[in-house]
């Protein structure tokens, strides 16, 4: 937990100082009430054994400014907890601020090996849940972590110079309190620190049914995605109930302890006060107000810490993961070139590239080598897990080669900044992906001259793509609303979209990984022949495993469980490579391929 305090800023390192102030001066001040109270319960007790008016007047004067004094002390005291609270609540809120920007900003960096480590559904919970735990015990901790140990410190000073037999009942029902104390803590610490993991495992249940939605009704499956929630919700309710179990037991029995405590208080001191001088008597009544209230105020303190103690575990649990995340280095990491030599672009080369995935044995890619010049369509075809995905994704270095080298305008990709590089490539994914907004910003997206883009470069792109039709039937046009992940429009549109997307940047490269599978046909050859009128002099990859989308390619790839095994057009792989015949007999005849 101490490790999140590097992340504070000066301003919150200023509001620690002024809490910390507040707290000793509010300290300060609640000390001193059981002082004024002690005199004025000795002065009125005073008042009933006078009986000269002028004494009694005099007495009086000094009732009414040791109750001023008290007044003063009370709304002082109030104002500093008002101001306490105020700042509390400004450093939890603060810090919770800059935590979450952190680990956006670093999850950000991730590469897919890191946030494949985390899954998406814990990184979910430790960016709001986990923070919650951390902004609580900061709003808490300025007024409880910090007041509750001097409390407890100056309240015993004060009562340790009194009488005996009141320490030892304090001491007595100090003991108790701390039996029930270690009972909770024993019994509900171990249940806090599953809590975390257990709303891990209740968000990545819920977020797979959100996202699978279409397929559970479609397979009728909702009481099997109900049974999987409930069993999860069980979990988690089951591990509160026995902690909040643990806490109903808690306050009662603090309650029945410090009343009893009051109770020998009084009782102690109606023996002593009845065994005492008269003289004495009144100063033994007024020690005994003073020594009650400040023993309330040392249990009260004791109980605050208890209830920092409960709550530690589950922070730290929350802290760690917290750190966890902020402590872990993206594995890709920037080069320093910014720019490609004048006069080279477009050109890239696979050197002797092997590759394995993070923590795997066996390799993906073995041993691949291939060069793709300025201009050149490049196709990859292959069986499934053949590598062709995993190929295409080491050019904008979704990750790094194990072995050997990847080269973009005769430079190694891991020389270039990733910004630099990735601005050389028109990425369109296998799964389209879309953003909350309009067409217009899922289209420009990424772009740095304003939210709408460019109007015109905008239209190009979407009458390349093909989408033009279906956007003005839209209402409103290329400002028609775009939902959570183009759910209000079809996998067609949305692949459309995307290729606009990678249009609209102008590129070096394009890489299209099986991006025309939801098209037809008629519009996957209109589109391909925009491309080729379009691109003219850039490079294009495209996975794909239709045949029909690749024959024309000035260059088609055959891989085969990681190897490349054929290499060349259309017609000289037919003549060639039996993988590729393979292939392409499974979707064609013999007559529409002419042979």
């Amino acid at each position: 937990m101490i490790r999140i305090f590097r992340h504070l800023s000066k301003r919150e390192w200023v509001l620690i100082v002024i809490s910390l102030g507040l707290v000793v001066a509010q300290i300060g001040l609640e000390l001193q009430l059981p002082q004024y109270m002690q005199e004025i319960t000795v002065l009125t007790m005073q008042t009933t054994v006078m009986s000269d008016a002028d004494e009694i007047a005099g007495i009086m004067g000094q009732i009414w400014w040791a109750g001023g004094k008290m007044l003063i002390c009370t709304l002082i005291s109030a104002l500093s907890t008002i101001v306490n609270g105020f700042c509390a609540a400004r450093l939890g809120a603060g810090v919770s601020h800059t935590l979450r920007g952190k680990i956006f900003s670093r999850v950000e960096a991730f590469t897919m090996e890191e946030i494949g480590h985390f899954s998406t559904a814990s990184l979910i919970t430790r960016t709001t849940n986990d923070i919650q735990q951390i902004q609580m015990i900061i709003a808490m901790g300025m007024q409880m972590i910090i007041r509750a140990p001097i409390m407890a410190v100056m309240a015993f000073s004060k009562i340790s110079t009194k009488q005996s037999e009141w320490t030892i009942l304090t001491g007595i029902a100090l003991a108790g309190m701390l039996t029930l104390i270690s009972f909770v803590i024993v019994y509900a610490i171990p249940k806090f620190r599953k809590i975390q993991m257990l709303t891990d495992n209740l968000n990545r249940v819920t977020r797979e049914n959100l996202n699978g939605i279409r397929v559970v009704r479609a397979y009728n499956a909702e009481e099997y995605q109900e049974g999987k929630f409930e069993r999860a919700n069980d979990d988690l309710t089951t591990n509160n109930l026995k902690v909040n179990r643990a806490m109903a037991i808690f306050q009662p029995g603090i309650n029945l302890i410090m009343n009893c405590m009051s109770i020998g208080i009084f009782w102690i001191g109606a023996y002593i006060i009845s065994r005492a001088e008269q003289n004495a008597k009144f100063e033994i009544f007024g020690d005994m107000t003073v020594f009650s209230n400040y023993a309330m105020m040392l249990l009260m303190s004791f109980m605050s810490l208890v209830m920092i103690f409960m709550m530690a575990p589950r922070v730290t649990v929350s802290a760690r993961r917290i750190n966890e995340v902020l402590d872990t280095e993206p594995k890709i990491l920037d080069g320093k070139l910014t720019a490609s030599p004048a006069g080279v672009e477009g050109e890239i080369e696979f050197r002797n590239v092997g590759f394995k995935y993070p923590d795997a044995e066996d390799y993906v890619l073995k041993n691949v080598n291939f060069t793709c010049h300025k201009g050149d369509t490049v196709a990859f075809i292959g069986s499934t897990g053949s590598g062709k995905s995993t190929l295409i994704n080491l050019v904008p270095r979704f990750y790094d080669v194990s072995e050997g080298a990847v080269l973009i305008d005769g430079i190694d990709v891991r020389e270039y900044t990733q910004e630099a590089l990735r601005k050389k490539i028109g990425y369109v994914p296998q799964k389209a992906t879309l953003f909350t907004g309009n067409v217009s910003t899922n289209v420009s997206y990424g772009d740095a001259s304003g939210e709408l883009g460019d109007a015109n470069e905008i239209t190009r792109a979407l009458r390349v793509a093909q989408a033009t039709e279906f956007v003005e039937k839209m209402d409103g046009g290329v400002v028609a609303a775009i939902s959570q992940g183009g759910q209000n429009i079809s996998g067609g549109q949305k692949q459309r979209l995307s290729i606009a997307r990678a249009i609209y940047r102008r590129p070096e490269i394009y890489i299209f990984d099986d991006s025309f599978s939801a098209l037809d046909y008629k519009t996957d050859q209109q589109l391909r022949a925009a491309l080729r009128t379009e691109s003219a002099g850039v490079t294009n990859l495209i996975v794909a495993q239709r045949i029909g989308t690749i024959r024309d390619a000035d260059k088609i790839i055959v891989l085969e469980a990681g190897q490349l095994v054929g290499e060349g057009t259309h017609d000289e792989l037919m003549a060639s490579c039996e993988v590729y015949r393979e292939i392409a007999f499974s979707q064609l005849s013999k007559e529409e391929l002419g042979a």
